[in-house]
């Protein structure tokens, strides 16, 4: 199977001398990159979580079995981004969405000053660790998953999960656990390699015949916009080309799979440059890597879609492309 995706990256782009050699080049480097994600891993992804909210993920992360730093990580970014002043129509409130009725029974004064504030992480990040690791006692006896039945009583209640005996056939629920349990992927650090993507000669062949198009922000390649991109854009319509959909922007897209580290690049995995390297959320642009550290790119305006380097200071990491990564960001709030 490797050397079939090989031969496929160099054969489409038989007519780019150059874009051929440097993948033939970085898989070479790569050697013996196929092998699997890590299992169990409860380290976070670089970045991945707000510096800010970093350690109150990586502690409470670790309150019981149930969770990990990565699972409560993805369940915080589904629930509102980060964003610890989310409301939701359902009144849904915080970085971690619970409704003034959970809140009043399960929040809990995490940093101890001696008041229980939803919307303040320290407080708020705590307390949906803490009530995972409750519901997860409240279940701990139906059959099936744990961390999916603890998931599926945070999003449906307790009840429902032990009327149903594990996740309850709402359709809700149900993809509130499996995009949370996709989405645990990329905010883990891998413990190993991580598998290439099968469609990224793919991205990479849509990618490289649109080189010397003009630049236009907001771009989606539509006929009304003359076929032009801005970088988020160029990346979402390469992988829509191989049936991955991607979200919109690239601070979302940062999400859609595990993170390699800059000597596993593999071409086809997308490269992320902000001027904060601590939060993912400050992403503001991506590429598509194409080998011997150059990129795809859709730089900005005035300029035509190009290889640039990758390597300058302000290199933030990068993401190989999952279909199951891709399909779980982004999310709609869901209240607790």
């Amino acid at each position: 199977m490797r050397k079939a995706w090989l031969v496929a990256a160099v054969g489409v782009g038989g007519s780019m001398s150059f874009i051929a050699l440097l993948v033939v080049g970085t898989y070479v480097a790569a050697g013996s990159s196929a092998g699997g994600a890590g299992q169990g891993s409860v380290g976070l992804a670089k970045g991945a979580v707000p510096a800010s909210y970093q350690p109150l993920v990586q502690k409470w992360g670790n309150l019981c079995k149930a969770i990990n730093p990565a699972l409560l990580a993805a369940q915080l970014y589904q629930e509102s981004g980060f964003n610890p002043n989310a409301k939701s129509p359902a009144a849904a409130q915080g970085i971690a969405q619970f409704i003034p009725g959970t809140w009043a029974t399960h929040g809990v004064d995490g940093d101890g000053d001696g008041d229980r504030d939803v919307w303040d992480p320290k407080d708020a990040i705590p307390s949906a660790a803490s009530y995972d690791c409750k519901l997860a006692g409240y279940v701990k006896d139906a059959p099936g998953n744990p961390t999916k039945n603890m998931l599926a009583a945070y999003n449906a209640g307790a009840y429902a999960v032990i009327k149903y005996g594990g996740v309850p056939p709402y359709r809700e629920t149900q993809n509130y656990v499996k995009t949370i349990t996709n989405l645990e992927k990329s905010f883990a650090r891998p413990t190993s390699r991580v598998q290439p993507s099968q469609q990224s000669a793919g991205a990479i062949y849509y990618a490289q015949k649109k080189l010397g198009t003009p630049y236009l922000w907001g771009g989606n390649g539509t006929p009304e916009q003359g076929g032009r991109f801005d970088c988020s854009g160029l990346t979402l319509a390469a992988y829509r080309s191989v049936d991955i959909d991607l979200p919109r922007v690239a601070n979302d897209q940062y999400n859609a799979g595990p993170h390699p580290k800059r000597d596993e690049l593999l071409p086809g995995d997308l490269v992320f440059f902000s001027d904060d390297l601590t939060n993912s959320r400050a992403i503001r642009h991506v590429g598509i890597y194409v080998g011997g550290g150059y990129m795809i790119n859709a730089p900005r305006a005035g300029a035509v879609i190009r290889f640039d380097p990758i390597d300058t200071p302000d290199y933030f990491g990068a993401t190989r492309v999952t279909e199951d990564g891709a399909n779980a960001v982004p999310s709609k709030p869901s209240a607790a």
